[in-house]
């Protein structure tokens, strides 16, 4: 078979692959929970994304050498060539370390997984979204259909179901706890939906939140749309996630004032939203010493049982991470920090902070190349904030790098493929957007 003829279907499959991916995601810590409960290989199982990552990265090497529009659209990138740099320092630092003993091959192996995944998958999905309208054309049902799901089930275990509902589905001790509680007090149970987590939960309903302003101020508005959102702030609330509340506020606000058309429109928004944030703060500090707000809120209560609220323990994180890029400015190897360091031999170091993770890994260089990998989706992001979703990342983008200062939010799986594919999707220029390849192109 011709180059030609073959490169058609490759297209389809790899874009066939990638939606496949963004549809699952959502849903993986659940699907994954639930099967190892009843076949076993929890950790194999975990791996499918990547499994079928690897599949679409031979269809990309195959399209890249093949097709001269995704060559010129891409490698001529100073971006594309950061992001190859940073994942070949990742590479290099974490065989320094494994050869140093100072990571596990296990450790190794998922602090690589997490800390590339979602670069490599960004750019898959960018050079397919070249030379294809699929994703674009499709991509409010392949991000909006698994929110509603996740939202409803998020909103029945907040409202309805018993706490310990997701133990009938192999959640427990040695995977993921059914539920999660402020400080272990089981009076403020925190949703968590099919995520692995609260934390990630909030996080991950940023983007879909953001999406759903961006269309509602651009006119595109209906009351599925509306509904939706309500229901997504509702479950965003009983996350009880102060990180991913912040970064909603801050990626809504923004895609509220940069979505509307009229100046005089976005003005409104904008005392709107800055009398939103005084009268929040008044009440908070009214309210200070309120039981539920100190729980809720500001996560403290002096009748707790444990030893160490969540707020020392950020506090005590961030600490520690400072401390070692300032000890260790060079960085100690990939998968010594962050969450892939549960599984090496000595203590944990957990920073509470995906920026800092980073530094301790791999130095002030790998934390500068990926700020610079960072910046440079966005400002490409800005460049096309016509269109609905690349504006709905980068306003969500500002919120969620506020909530990796205060977590490893990059590390989560959903969030992680989420973003950054739909971000893939975004790339594609305006310009050739009516210039895709046909079935008989030759």
């Amino acid at each position: 078979m011709k180059a030609a003829a073959l490169k058609y279907p490759v297209i389809l499959t790899v874009a066939t692959l990638i939606s496949l991916i963004l549809v699952l995601i959502p849903f993986h810590a659940f699907l994954t929970v639930w099967l190892a409960s009843n076949f076993g290989h929890y950790t194999a199982l975990r791996l499918w994304k990547e499994a079928l990552l690897i599949v679409c990265g031979l269809g990309a090497l195959y399209l890249l050498l093949t097709d001269i529009k995704i060559r010129s659209h891409t490698l001529s990138r100073r971006l594309v060539w950061l992001i190859v740099a940073y994942c070949l320092l990742q590479l290099v630092y974490g065989l320094f370390a494994l050869h140093r003993h100072d990571v596990t091959p296990k450790a190794l192996g998922y602090g690589l997984i997490s800390n590339t995944r979602f670069l490599i998958f960004f750019l898959f999905c960018w050079a397919v979204a070249l030379r294809t309208a699929r994703l674009h054309k499709n991509w409010q049902k392949l991000l909006l259909w698994p929110a509603l799901v996740v939202i409803v089930v998020g909103l029945l275990q907040a409202l309805v179901l018993p706490n310990d509902f997701l133990r009938h589905f192999g959640y427990g001790p040695q995977t993921i706890l059914p539920f999660e509680t402020i400080n272990h007090n089981a009076f403020y149970v925190r949703a968590q939906s099919t995520l692995r987590g609260s934390n990630p939960l909030g996080a991950y309903l940023v983007v879909p939140l953001t999406v759903l302003s961006v269309l509602i101020v651009r006119g595109q508005r209906n009351w599925q749309r509306l509904a939706l959102l309500l229901a997504g702030l509702v479950t965003l609330f009983f996350t009880f996630s102060r990180s991913a509340w912040l970064g909603a506020v801050i990626a809504i606000g923004l895609a509220v004032v940069l979505g509307a058309r009229a100046p005089q429109t976005r003005r409104r928004f904008a005392y709107l939203a800055l009398a939103g944030v005084v009268v929040l703060a008044g009440l908070g500090l009214a309210l200070r010493h309120n039981n539920r707000v100190e729980n809720v809120v500001l996560h403290t209560e002096s009748g707790t049982t444990a030893q160490l609220s969540s707020n020392q323990g950020h506090v005590s994180a961030l600490q520690s991470g400072l401390g070692d890029i300032v000890h260790n400015p060079i960085g100690s190897g990939t998968g010594t920090a962050g969450p892939a360091s549960v599984y090496n031999n000595h203590q944990t170091r957990i920073a509470e902070n995906y920026f800092l993770q980073i530094g301790q890994e791999t130095g002030v260089i790998g934390l500068l190349l990926f700020i610079l990998i960072t910046g440079g989706v966005g400002y490409l992001l800005w460049l096309h904030r016509a269109d609905p979703l690349a504006l709905s990342l980068f306003a969500s983008l500002i919120g969620l790098t506020v909530i990796n200062l205060l977590s490893h939010a990059w590390a989560d799986d959903t969030l992680a493929y989420v973003w950054w594919g739909f971000a893939g999707v975004a790339m594609a220029p305006r310009a050739i957007l009516a210039d895709r390849i046909k079935p008989d192109e030759q």
